[in-house]
């Protein structure tokens, strides 16, 4: 009686030891990429020196049609990180900020932070700017990790000194900005740069949270390829300039309404880019050069990160989400960088590994948003969801990528000018519609595209009598809002 009362004994002690173990809460590995368009080898684009995302992307799910909601930095952080949409924000630009319009609002990682877990930030999570830091300090255990000011230490001597060349000329022959060249391949080892800085803050990082045993939610944020395109010349190097070409749509779209573009302002703002008038193609082959090198250099830091989570075996108990905050243009739609509801703006990369999921190396067509992490991570890791969130945890698709899913995705974009424009875009499994709107509400230009047969998005159709009717659906549709897309 006494051997079984023992063994019962030892085996209920192992039941619970086991059943704690398997109850162990997941880490969450949250990483960051400013400026990334889902140009990469894993998304097709062999010409891509990728390995480490393509890794990635072979251990998770690859989300083929994931939007942001709104195509430049802040405003797209702030929805991601509060889980509500920009019209919830009231961040539609890169001035204003989160936590002054929404005071009380819990974010993703305070969410983690606020059930028992270290919750830490480390280089670009949160928008930063020269003026306001944006590190929410309620957000982190510990403060944010930042490498410094945006544009501190992005270029090396040489170019500084070509900023000093023009301050020492008369006022009236300096460039309004005085900025180096948009791009730069020096020679300088990785270390000199802010994201191989933040790689080895990770993985310093990483040591101490595997010695102290508790569940961690880690941002990591690497600021490339964001402008300027300045990295070690090997990245350059895997892109020979006889590899390059320039963008099959580098025209805009035959009938776009003129608030859908821009000047390339945000380009422009770089030294030797002229301040008005085209782009050369001599500087277009260059920037194309300068961005993928910069893909390349920042997949190599995201492999250095990815190494050591493997190395402390820390991968088999965490979450890995990969995202970009917007699109980029490269020339496409007659563009560069961002700030548009074009297709090339607003679809972003991104990839989710979830330990032991049966669909690892899968992709889904399924349209889902940046809005969506915020649930998405709380479920996978049995957290209660706020009540203010307003995405949709796409959990359910890590098991069955094909299941029906959202009718529609939904982002918008701020123009600012006089008049200001808000063009406001909804994506379907086919089309992509926009509307531009005046600050009374007068509507002021219709973009429709067929991205299936135009996928490219080089003539808007809403003009043509054949799609009437498709853009008096698309309008109601985009009327009623998200809410009516949800699956």
């Amino acid at each position: 009686m006494a051997l079984r009362f023992l063994f019962l004994a030892l085996l209920s002690s192992f039941v619970l030891l086991h059943s704690s173990f398997a109850a162990q809460p997941l880490n969450v590995l949250f990483i960051a990429v400013d400026d990334l368009r889902p140009e990469l080898g894993c998304y097709g684009a062999a010409h891509m020196k990728t390995p480490h995302l393509d890794r990635l992307a072979s251990q998770g799910m690859l989300f083929e049609r994931a939007y942001c909601q709104v195509a430049v930095c802040n405003p797209s952080r702030s929805s991601v990180l509060s889980g509500t949409r920009p019209d919830t924000t009231g961040v539609l630009d890169n001035q204003h900020f989160m936590r002054p319009n929404m005071p009380d609002v819990i974010s993703l990682p305070q969410h983690f932070k606020n059930l028992g877990y270290t919750s830490l930030s480390l280089g670009k999570i949160f928008h930063h700017s020269e003026r306001e830091p944006g590190d929410d300090p309620q957000s982190w255990s510990e403060l944010a990790w930042y490498h410094g000011e945006p544009y501190r230490h992005w270029f090396t001597k040489e170019s500084l000194d070509y900023v000093k060349r023009l301050k020492a000329l008369p006022k009236a022959q300096q460039p309004k900005q005085l900025r180096a060249a948009p791009f730069e391949a020096a020679d300088e080892p990785d270390a000199s740069y802010p994201d191989a800085q933040t790689a080895a803050k990770a993985i310093e990082t990483l040591q101490r949270l595997k010695a102290e045993a508790k569940p961690f939610f880690l941002g990591v944020g690497f600021v490339k390829p964001h402008l300027p395109f300045t990295c070690p010349q090997k990245y350059w190097d895997l892109y020979p300039e006889a590899s390059i070409q320039l963008s099959a749509n580098a025209q805009r779209p035959k009938g776009a309404p003129e608030p859908a573009f821009h000047n390339n302002y945000e380009l422009r703002s770089y030294g030797t880019v002229p301040e008005n008038g085209p782009i050369s193609d001599d500087m277009a082959f260059k920037l194309i050069r300068g961005y993928r090198a910069c893909v390349s250099f920042m997949d190599a830091q995201l492999g250095r990160v990815l190494d050591e989570l493997d190395r402390l075996r820390l991968r088999e108990n965490t979450l890995i989400v990969l995202w970009g905050d917007h699109g980029y243009h490269l020339g496409e739609n007659g563009l560069f960088t961002k700030m548009t509801n074009f297709e090339q703006g607003t679809r972003i990369p991104l990839l989710v590994s979830h330990p032991g999921m049966k669909t690892a190396g899968k992709r889904t067509k399924a349209l889902v948003e940046l809005v969506d992490l915020y649930p998405t991570l709380a479920q996978l890791c049995d957290l209660p969801l706020p009540k203010h969130l307003e995405g949709t945890s796409f959990a359910p698709l890590l098991e069955n990528p094909d299941q029906p899913w959202k009718k529609a995705a939904f982002n918008q974009y701020l123009r600012t000018g006089k008049p200001p424009y808000t063009g406001r875009s909804l994506r379907t499994d086919r089309w992509r519609y926009t509307e531009w709107r005046d600050p009374k509400e007068n509507l002021a230009g219709t973009e429709l595209y067929d991205e299936q047969n135009d996928p490219l998005e080089n003539v808007n159709l809403a003009g043509e009598t054949a799609h009437t009717e498709t853009v008096r659906k698309l309008a109601e549709q985009l009327k009623e809002g998200w809410k009516t897309a949800l699956p």
